[in-house]
């Protein structure tokens, strides 16, 4: 079983859409260039405010 990890050991990105830090999640281990939001609703604010 691999070491764990300390929450503050792994990189943190800022949310595009409120501003606030979050931290690298396992399911975003893929893509985790590409996330540029801290959630779903994050998401959806964005998409409205462009549209």
């Amino acid at each position: 079983m691999p070491k764990m990890k300390r929450k503050s050991d792994l990189p943190q990105k800022t949310c595009a859409t409120c501003g606030r830090a979050f931290v690298w999640r396992r399911k975003w281990a893929k893509d985790w260039e590409e996330v540029r939001y801290c959630s779903d609703k994050c998401r959806a604010a964005r998409k409205s405010v462009k549209a």
